[in-house]
């Protein structure tokens, strides 16, 4: 099936005129055609998947067919919900876009994928996480993620309305904890006043749960590169020997995750 879509795919790029003027629907059959082609490779490893769309994008006659569907993909990956196919857009960004391969239709689409990229280079699923040193409310240092336990960090701002919508939910996602787990929560900002007041709002009864608070107000880390924390909330969950297995996740998604490490502890206890 996946063969006989990307044979239709290459068709279709054939039978492409060259480079003319965009019109409204021209790319509409290639568009159902991309659609099927994501459906077909949505269970292959994240290389199989740059490997295919590197091969499909390359078989583009015309500079204005290669654009379209490089910029397709790009944007298709960068808004996927699945976690993980970030990758692909960022590979796609490497390989193609910043490489001048293929140019973007604007100044602006540009920055966007430049700053896509910058946010999630170096926090793909599988990678290991980047360690910052904070300070702590008391004015030291400590440098996280500190490996040995599973860990959560939750990047917030004291007046960003969905962080306080999301310690809400927090307790009620903490309760479930089953393992010992570090939760670092990181205040971006730099007023000391908000960030002694929201450090109430953040807690768990759950003993199995270390919280530990911290922030950067003098800028001293390189937080904003590593994580690519350029708005917030943002909530990354990070193995024992520094794996990153979760990011950029809502409490919804953050509770499913913790249900699975629950189930690897649970097995290694029947172990």
């Amino acid at each position: 099936m996946r063969r006989l879509i990307l044979l239709l795919l290459a068709l279709g790029l054939c039978l492409h005129l060259g480079a003319q003027p965009d019109t409204t629907g021209r790319y509409a059959p290639l568009d159902s055609l991309l659609t099927q082609f994501y459906g077909a490779l949505e269970r292959e490893e994240i290389s199989v998947k740059n490997n295919e769309f590197d091969s499909l994008i390359e078989s583009c006659r015309d500079s204005l067919t290669r654009q379209h569907v490089a910029l397709a993909i790009f944007d298709h990956y960068r808004y996927s919900r699945v976690m993980g196919e970030e990758a692909v857009a960022v590979h796609i960004y490497d390989e193609w876009i910043a490489s001048g391969k293929v140019k973007t239709r604007s100044e602006f689409e540009l920055f966007e994928a430049e700053r896509f990229s910058l946010e999630n280079r170096n926090t793909l699923i599988g990678m290991q996480a980047p360690q910052i040193t904070l300070r702590t409310p008391c004015g030291g240092r400590r440098t996280i993620p500190e490996g040995k336990r599973p860990a959560v960090l939750f990047f917030y701002s004291p007046n960003c309305s969905k962080c306080r919508l999301e310690t809400y939910v927090l307790p009620t996602v903490l309760a479930e904890v089953d393992f010992p787990m570090d939760f670092y929560a990181i205040d971006v900002d730099a007023d000391r006043k908000d960030f002694r007041a929201f450090r109430k709002a953040i807690k768990t009864d759950n003993r199995k749960v270390r919280i530990v608070h911290l922030w950067d107000p003098k800028s001293e880390s390189t937080l904003l590169l590593d994580y690519g924390v350029f708005s917030t909330p943002k909530v990354f969950v990070v193995w024992e020997d520094g794996e990153i297995l979760g990011r950029r996740l809502e409490m919804e998604n953050l509770q499913q995750i913790i249900q699975y490490i629950n189930m690897l502890y649970g097995q290694e206890k029947e172990e």
